[in-house]
């Protein structure tokens, strides 16, 4: 059974909000990759799209977009996601995830890419006002 926390960030305000889905809401995750769209309505957010914009598994491996399949892949970066150099021409070999969501993946970060009616602070009861 698939459990995942998502991370959904509000490009209007600014302001980040968490959920943790399982069963068939998290059903809806299995298979996308970076860069697709998800009904809203998986976290709580009715008449939302969301893009799914990274992730991370279990052990805080960062899934990559340029990395195909969901599997952890040895890659040499020479920066971006998973690494920062500290210095001009460092490269380093390092393990990520594929773009792919698979059961491994631990937590999905997404952001709002159509809005729906209401606030997302309202929707996901977060809201103080």
């Amino acid at each position: 059974m698939a459990e995942f926390t998502v991370v959904v960030g509000d490009p209007d305000t600014g302001e980040t909000y968490q959920r943790d889905v399982a069963d068939q809401n998290a059903n809806r995750f299995i298979g996308r990759a970076i860069g697709d769209e998800v009904d809203g309505s998986a976290v709580g957010l009715d008449g939302y799209t969301l893009e799914i914009t990274g992730g991370s598994d279990h052990t805080g491996r960062p899934m990559r977009e340029d990395v195909d399949g969901s599997g952890l892949k040895e890659v040499l970066l020479t920066g971006g996601v998973g690494y920062q150099p500290s210095r001009d021409g460092e490269r380093k070999r390092v393990t990520v995830r594929g773009s792919e969501i698979s059961d491994e993946i631990q937590q999905i970060n997404a952001t709002v890419a159509e809005q729906g009616s209401g606030s997302v602070g309202e929707l996901l009861g977060e809201d103080e006002d």
